[in-house]
């Protein structure tokens, strides 16, 4: 036999008189409501839009990051890559896009710029058959078949590194 205190066999009571008080009628118009409510929050969602190029500036801005420069300037050098590159927010960083998403800057790093290089959000071909990019300067760290982390360094290391990273988005683009 378990024994209880006074205030634990008090509270399971009020639990199961607060049960009790959940009438038949409560929950049938709950189900009543559940066809409206789910139906609201499936159009909630078709109303969500993804954040555009101009809204990446407004992030930038807002964006408080020891490596706001540099970040902006790497931007800047994926954007003139090529002239079908386009950036949005996604996955709450700048992201960078040919026909899908292809490069994601890492916020997460406070020390250097990085960038995660993917063939987008969804599974393709790639990712089990891989991607061959050369890579004469060692920029990019396979993280899996398909995925790359670039580490670009800070100031000067980003410029000093422009040349190689140019022919490693060009590319990887390529893939994409």
């Amino acid at each position: 036999m378990i024994i209880q205190s006074p205030q634990r066999r008090l509270k399971e009571r009020r639990t199961h008189n607060n049960l009790n008080r959940l009438s038949a009628t409560n929950w049938s118009n709950a189900w009543i409501r559940w066809p409206q409510l789910w139906e609201a929050s499936m159009n909630a969602k078709k109303t969500v839009k993804s954040k555009g190029p101009g809204d990446v500036g407004e992030f930038m801005r807002e964006l408080d990051h020891p490596l706001k420069r540099d970040i902006e300037a790497v931007r800047q050098i994926i954007l003139n890559v090529d002239p079908g590159i386009s950036e949005a927010i996604k996955w709450n960083a700048p992201s960078f896009r040919k026909t899908d998403f292809f490069a994601t800057v890492n916020l997460r790093s406070r020390d250097c710029v990085q960038l995660i290089f993917h063939t987008g959000a969804k599974v393709k071909v790639t990712a089990t058959m891989g991607i061959n990019i050369a890579d004469p300067t060692g920029l990019l760290k396979w993280l899996a078949k398909d995925r790359c982390l670039v580490t670009l360094g800070v100031g000067k290391d980003i410029q000093i590194k422009r040349a190689a990273f140019e022919a490693v988005v060009r590319e990887w683009i390529r893939w994409v």
